[in-house]
C-alpha cells in the first residue's frame, strides 16, 4: 500500500540526491560538502561525504552521498536506506570488500570500514540521532533489521572523485 503523493516524494527526493551529487562532483568537493537538510527532518545544516562502492552485481563504479559523523577518529555514516527493512545497495556493496574509498569535502581517501557493535553502537547510534533526528523513525520502521553503523577510517590519500563512466 503506498500513501498518496508517494511516487511524488520518492521522486522529488532522487532528484535532490542526484543534485547534490553531481553539486559535489561537479565542485571536486568545495561545495556540497554541507547541505541544508531541514527540509527532511534534519536540525539544518549537515555534512556529507562521498562514499565509492562497486556494485556487487554490476561491477560498476557507484559513488552515494551520505550524512556522515565524526566520532573519535573516524567517520561515521548510517545504513537506514530511509528505515526499510532491507539494508541499501552501498551498504551490500561494501561487505563485500574490506576497504572503502570515501571523499570529505575537497579530501579524498581510501581506508578501512567496520560495524560499531554493542556498547559502542549504542553510543554512536545515540550521537547520529542527535545529528539527524530521523533516524529515530527510521529504525522503528526497520522493523527487525538493525541499521549498521559504518565507521570508516582512513589510511591513505587518493584522488577526489569525478562522475563514473556509465
Amino acid at each position: 500500500m503506498s500513501f498518496e503523493g508517494t511516487d511524488e516524494l520518492l521522486k522529488r527526493t532522487l532528484d535532490f540526491i542526484n543534485q547534490h551529487l553531481e553539486t559535489y562532483l561537479a565542485s571536486s568537493g568545495a561545495a556540497g560538502h554541507i547541505v541544508d537538510l531541514s527540509h527532511a527532518g534534519a536540525r539544518g545544516l549537515l555534512p556529507t561525504l562521498l562514499l565509492k562502492t562497486v556494485g556487487r552485481r554490476s561491477g560498476k563504479t557507484i559513488i552515494v552521498p551520505l550524512i556522515y559523523g565524526v566520532y573519535g577518529d573516524e567517520w561515521v555514516v548510517v545504513g537506514s536506506k530511509g528505515g526499510s527493512p532491507e539494508h541499501p545497495a552501498w551498504f551490500l556493496n561494501l561487505v563485500d570488500r574490506p576497504q572503502a574509498e570515501f571523499q570529505v569535502a575537497t579530501q579524498a581517501f581510501r581506508g578501512v570500514w567496520r560495524i560499531a557493535e554493542g556498547e559502542e553502537r549504542a553510543s554512536v547510534w545515540s550521537y547520529m540521532e542527535h545529528l539527524f533526528p530521523p533516524y529515530t523513525t527510521y529504525q522503528q520502521a526497520a522493523g527487525a533489521r538493525t541499521i549498521p553503523l559504518v565507521m570508516l577510517k582512513p589510511a591513505a590519500a587518493v584522488p577526489v572523485f569525478t562522475r563514473p563512466a556509465d
